[in-house]
Order: C-alpha cells, then structure tokens, then sequence
C-alpha cells in the first residue's frame, strides 16, 4: 500500500510518500481502508521531535491522528464491528496513524462514522471535536447560563466549542477575524470580538466570564492578561500554551490534551447526523500532499512552539535549541488556513 511515512524526526522534509506493508489485524483490532485523515499541529509536534519523551515514536512511523474510512478485515476478539462498517476515530499518537491507504486500529477507539457528511470528511471531527466537549464539559464543566469567552474561536477546536457551548445554554463571547467572523457566528456566538480591531483584553476590559476558553498560541503574559477575565472560582482553560500555575481568586487553570474516547466521538456524530455540529472542512487534498501541508503549517506550528517553550521550559525549550530547523517554516509554501482533510 502506500503510506506517508518519516524515518527520523525532523521538519516537513522527513515525510516521503512511499510503498509501505498493508496491516494485518492483531487481536482486538480492525483494519480500516482509509477514506481520510486530517492534519493536526499535534502531527508536527510528534514529527519534529518535542514530546518523544513522553511519546517516543518507532520508525518508520506513519503520522495522521484522525481516522475515516469502511473496516475491511476483523480481527481475534473483535464482536462489535463488521466489514463494511464505516467507522471513524482519534488514534493513538504513538501507533501507526492513518496517513495510509489502510491502518489497523483497536476496536475499542471506533465510533460509526456519521453518515450525513462525506466519509473522508468526517476526518475532520475526532481530534479537535474530542478536544472541544473535553475542555468545555470536563475540564471547565461549563453550564447552562454561564458566560465563556472562546480565544481562537475561528480555530478548528474553536468551531466545535462555539457550537457545542452554545448548544449547552451558555452565554458565548468569541474572538475571530475577518475570515471567520460570519461562520463563528452561525454557530451560535452572542457576540463576536475581531482581535484585528481591538486587542482582546482591551476589548473586554472590566468584564469577567465563567470560562475563559483559550485556543490562540499566547506567550506568559498575555496568559496572565487573559486570566484576569476569569470571575472568581471560575476556569481558565487553555489548549495552546499553559496558563500561570497559580492564578488566585479561587481560579482554576487547565492546560487541556485531547484524549481518544469512543462514546464521547459517538455523541459528537449523533450531533454530526442531527443537524446540530457542523463539520468545516477548508480543503481537500491527496494524501501525497501531506509533507506540503506540514510545510504550510510550519510557521503557525513554530510560533506555538516557541511560545509553549517560553511557558514550559525545561525539554521543550533545549530540543528547540538543538534542531531549531524540526519546526521551521520553509520558504514560499504559502500559510495552511483552515481544516485540511486527506484522502489517499
């Protein structure tokens, strides 16, 4: 089969599109022909090197956390699935992923893929929808009538969180552009602040929200800056870089990780085929195409990095050091906007 795959870590440049063996299922697990994956900014963290200590990958590794696409073999154990089912999933960051024509995946991560929406498409849903419910209902436990501001509302995790926050009964105040102002609003935003205008914690001075959810890359201070939004007791809850360990007033800071959980991504695409979560996808390209789009994330992806080094120290800030070209922006590729589905 064919598959993206790197040999070392590194930057965009390691990714070759190459012939690969097609799995074969172990016990407890289902082969998936895959219909299409999506790029995360996690997928170049994982490439370039950042968290092999806590993820240390095997190589060759295949990268593309988020799965779609029809089971075509079952394995030993395996009750609940069938071929032909379709199905989708978030995959372990530290197995082989599904930038690949087929992927052998654990049964227990699937969920039945939704079917009001193209296959490949719902690629888009796992990761970042996954991250959304986690950050808003189990980190910030976000209720009916509590005010949130969204940071990065037009962000793939931010289009989920406004729908989702909003659904729930919260007052929502988002952050977006020029670009995204009118989808932010579609889904259900109260009020829309553009960043572009007036800095956001100019914008909002003297007010304070339930949750402040954060998903812009944001050095210390403007963390700290950001934190003074939150009313006391309430959740500063951040999916870029860490908020200030200790904010006072009662105030909780989380810095979220997006985990795999099949029922949660189950409930995600019952909302998918009900009409209530919308799936934006901002291009489709051939799975060839993915050393091109880490290519085009590379200066987003470098600015997040940098700025989690500021926050974390330690690890990430002498990696970054030692091989500051694992994230660096290659020259004239051009700025990766929006959700990126794959399909090989």
């Amino acid at each position: 089969m064919m598959a993206v795959r790197y040999h070392s870590y590194g930057g965009s440049d390691v990714l070759v599109y190459e012939e690969a063996d097609r799995p074969v299922p172990g016990v407890g697990q289902v082969v998936v022909q895959v219909a299409g994956t999506s790029y995360n900014d996690a997928d170049s963290g994982l490439r370039a090197g950042l968290r092999q200590d806590m993820l240390p990958l095997a190589f060759p590794h295949i990268p593309g956390l988020d799965l779609a696409g029809v089971i075509t073999a079952v394995g030993e154990g395996v009750s609940d699935w069938s071929v032909g089912n379709a199905v989708v999933a978030l995959l372990p960051a530290d197995a082989p992923g599904a930038a690949a024509e087929y992927v052998a995946a654990s049964a227990e991560v699937l969920a039945t893929a939704p079917r009001t929406v193209e296959l490949a498409d719902a690629a888009a849903l796992p990761l970042v929808g996954l991250t959304a419910w986690q950050a808003l209902f189990e980190h910030a436990d976000l209720k009916s009538g509590q005010s949130i501001l969204i940071n990065g509302a037009g962000s793939a995790v931010g289009g989920y969180a406004v729908q989702l926050a909003a659904q729930a009964g919260a007052i929502v105040t988002a952050t977006a552009g020029a670009r995204s102002r009118d989808r932010v609003r579609s889904y259900g935003a109260d009020r829309i602040v553009d960043y572009a205008v007036t800095p956001v914690v100019q914008a909002l001075a003297g007010q304070h929200f339930d949750v402040v959810l954060q998903l812009a890359p944001a050095g210390p201070e403007e963390n700290a800056q950001l934190v003074d939004l939150v009313a006391d007791g309430g959740a500063f809850v951040s999916v870029t870089t860490p908020g200030p360990e200790d904010a006072g007033r009662g105030v909780r800071t989380v810095h979220v990780f997006g985990r795999s959980d099949a029922t949660q991504l189950a409930n995600l695409v019952a909302r998918v085929d009900a009409g209530e979560l919308a799936i934006e996808v901002a291009q489709r390209l051939p799975l060839a195409d993915l050393a091109t789009v880490h290519a085009r994330a590379a200066g987003r992806f470098a600015r997040i990095a940098e700025l989690a080094a500021q926050v974390e120290g330690g690890d990430l800030a002498e990696r970054l050091r030692a091989d500051p070209a694992a994230v660096r922006a290659p020259a004239a590729v051009g700025e990766l906007a929006g959700k990126t589905v794959l399909a090989p």
